[in-house]
């Protein structure tokens, strides 16, 4: 059981001058509770590390969180599916939310602050002031291309729970490679005071990436699912041999052998600037990126090149 926290700034001042208040994870489901919260730790000039979910947790997550809690004072986990980044509406209807889970899940790692918030909490009926921000590219290629506004829904709600939290530092994973860019873009663009810090890709023993959508997946589906990172892996391992035109189509192949998945796009782009990559030089520093329908499910992943990120 856990108690939804409705609380005062001043309660909460004094509360905080015990470091043991600490040591409890409190649950907040509006913005003016979680937001005395905040303001009673930088009373106490405390570093605030924010780490945005939409729930459905694994050990991603939890490593961004752990890595949060290593570096800052206090920690701040947000467990919200944000409607605007969908432009489906099955997959928005069909996006798994398991609150109560998840909150067993971070008692281990016991962040400070979780904040549950409703969608008219966070987009109330008078509405919010979304931020201008031009993605160009960004927005243009891979996940842009493919889910059109997608990005626009990622800055809004983003720029919207940095509002709430301000926090110090904030934490993304990097499979979700484009939109961590998207997420760096923006906090530019905005000379935001907000250093953004990203986690590795956390991966199952078969190497298929974590994601809160494998869930969603029947045995078969999950089974197949690992010749995703495979074919990456194999792009990885064999770039100095073969040009990068006959891999990724290697790699395509490697995916779709039996049928059971279709690739939406597996593409090389600059780990810094996502400028697509045609063949392999000097010049950049690629990654290959993939999007793949599992069944019902969509499933990304990314893989460093010539570094050799997993």
């Amino acid at each position: 059981m856990f108690l939804i926290i409705s609380i005062n700034r001043v309660m909460l001042i004094h509360l905080l001058k015990n470091e043991h208040l600490k040591d409890k994870m409190q649950l907040f489901d509006n913005i003016k509770g979680l937001q005395h919260a905040v303001s009673a730790a930088k009373h106490r000039q405390m570093k605030l590390g924010f780490v945005p979910t939409m729930g459905a947790l694994h050990k991603g997550h939890l490593s961004l969180v752990e890595l949060a809690r290593k570096e800052n004072d206090l920690v701040v986990v947000s467990i919200f599916v944000n409607p605007t980044q969908f432009n489906n509406a099955d997959d928005l209807k069909n996006y798994p939310r398991t609150l109560d889970a998840d909150l067993e899940i971070l008692k281990e790692l016991n962040p400070h602050l979780v904040f549950a918030p409703t969608v008219v909490e966070i987009y109330p009926a008078q509405g919010i002031t979304v931020p201008a921000v031009k993605l160009g590219l960004l927005e243009r290629t891979m996940e842009g291309k493919h889910r059109p506004g997608h990005f626009n829904g990622v800055v809004q709600v983003v720029a919207r729970l940095f509002d709430i939290v301000h926090p110090d530092r904030a934490y993304f994973g990097s499979k979700d490679f484009q939109q961590l860019a998207v997420i760096r873009e923006m906090t530019r663009q905005l000379n935001l005071p907000i250093e953004i810090r990203s986690g590795e890709t956390i991966r199952d023993a078969d190497g298929l990436a974590m994601s809160s959508r494998n869930i969603l997946l029947s045995r078969q589906e999950r089974e197949d699912a690992a010749n995703i990172s495979k074919a990456l892996f194999y792009v990885r391992d064999n770039w100095k041999n073969k040009n990068a035109t006959d891999l990724c189509a290697e790699a395509v192949s490697r995916i779709e052998k039996n049928g059971l998945m279709k690739v939406e796009y597996l593409e090389l782009a600059d780990s810094t600037t996502l400028d697509p990559i045609y063949d392999f030089d000097q010049s950049t520093v690629p990654r290959v990126f993939t999007a793949v329908q599992v069944g019902k499910v969509r499933l990304i992943d990314n893989v460093g090149i010539v570094k050799g990120e997993n």
